[in-house]
């Protein structure tokens, strides 16, 4: 039986409040980590544990901790990036603004691992009551002794601080994310040097999404095997899934991963809207490519979703019925990654602009017999050739809506019309 560790507090009142964490056993992972471990126990530990980064990409967290040197001449940084620009998601807007000390604890232990001694939140400002309920539960955990100076009187010291973006989506990428906290314009950096040796004021950082964070202290308390035990070997552990779009019950679920997609839109979600049928699913937000009807059976984890030809991203499930067109779905979507480009890259900047324009042309009925070869030739142009992924997810998604519905693309084309409306 599945037992929801990640949102298990978040139906309560004063669930955000540090005498209701306390009370369900909050901040004893800390305790038992600062008692129990040294920092390189709980890096191996999350290593065992085979936690992978819930951001998006994926990558091993323990190994990612590994990388920070183990000698620095330099103070060495913990990042969380709380931005969550992606379409579709709001996981980790739920546990800042209902259980934020789940999160502070995550950040405690996590630090401790890598000697770092400052960690810096970085949220979207629009997450107004996150940032006053983050704030509210860095002062409470503050005066308990949990943050500051010997925590727990222990010769750790921890600060955190939070840093409020401006809503641009290239701040989730985490080297533009940390080109904003240094003052500087969004923009990514070029890799190598990576982060985890030359991040933050070029000083070692480790960036962990608020959900890959929230996982720790349960690793601490639970142990690897728990952990590992919960879904597939290589991409385990309890996830949350962020649903919406046209569906009966849109919301926030948290489930083993690997769960089939179906299982997650049919089941747990309700499924479509009375009268209708559901014509394909995005299963990552926006930059993860389209799976169409035919291949829900695909399991909710890493490696199944590449597999098939897409990914998991952030989790965002956006549910499309067979009252949508698929051109229309396309072109916004585009056009949100055309918005949103940070404009460094040629490929992208360029690439994306002239994308938006042939799909326009397309949805307002004025398309021409060669535009889908050209939307193709401009996906070949932009994949793989951008500092980050922000391209990639736009060529990514688009590619594969032409793939698996180039027919509305072409009724749009001959027809000169949307069949749709």
């Amino acid at each position: 039986m599945f037992e929801p560790v990640l949102l298990r507090n978040v139906d309560l009142l004063d669930g955000h409040l540090l005498s209701s964490y306390e009370a369900g056993g909050g901040y004893q992972a800390l305790v038992k980590a600062l008692r129990d471990f040294t920092p390189d126990e709980v890096v191996d530990l999350v290593k065992q544990s085979n936690l992978r980064g819930r951001g998006g990409a994926g990558f091993p967290t323990g190994m990612k901790w590994g990388f920070v040197p183990k000698r620095a001449d330099k103070l060495k940084y913990l990042c969380c990036n709380a931005d969550e620009g992606e379409p579709g998601t709001f996981k980790d807007r739920i546990i800042m603004e209902r259980d934020p000390h789940q999160l502070i604890e995550g950040l405690a232990v996590s630090a401790y691992a890598i000697g770092a001694e400052t960690a810096y939140v970085y949220v979207r400002g629009e997450y107004v009551t996150a940032i006053r309920r983050l704030e509210q539960a860095i002062a409470e955990a503050t005066d308990k002794g949990y943050l500051g100076r010997h925590v727990l009187g222990s010769e750790f010291n921890f600060a955190v601080h939070i840093h409020c973006g401006a809503g641009a989506y290239i701040c989730g990428e985490e080297t533009a994310m940390l080109e904003s906290l240094e003052g500087r314009r969004a923009q990514p950096r070029l890799k190598p040097p990576f982060p985890a040796v030359a991040g933050l004021y070029a000083s070692p950082t480790v960036i962990n999404n608020v959900e890959t964070l929230a996982c720790v202290p349960h690793i601490v308390m639970r142990g690897a095997d728990w952990f590992r035990g919960i879904g597939p070997d290589k991409s385990p552990g309890p996830k949350l899934y962020c649903v919406s779009g046209q569906v009966r019950k849109p919301g926030l679920y948290e489930l083993p991963m690997g769960i089939p997609l179906r299982e997650l839109v049919e089941e747990h979600a309700g499924g479509p809207l009375p009268g209708r049928r559901i014509k394909a699913v995005i299963p990552g937000g926006v930059s993860a490519p389209v799976i169409p009807e035919t291949g829900l059976e695909v399991g909710m984890d890493f490696d199944s979703l590449a597999a098939a030809g897409s990914m998991l991203g952030s989790a965002g499930v956006i549910v499309v019925d067979d009252t949508a067109c698929m051109v229309k779905v396309a072109t916004r979507i585009v056009e949100f990654f055309h918005h949103e480009s940070c404009g460094k890259c040629t490929p992208c900047r360029e690439g994306l602009n002239w994308a938006v324009k042939v799909l326009r042309r397309i949805e307002a009925g004025d398309g021409a017999a060669d535009d889908l070869e050209q939307l193709e030739m401009l996906c070949k142009g932009i994949f793989g050739n951008t500092f980050c992924a922000l391209g990639d997810g736009a060529a990514m998604g688009l590619r594969a809506a032409l793939k698996h519905f180039r027919d509305e693309f072409v009724a749009h084309i001959e027809q000169r019309r949307c069949p749709f409306h």
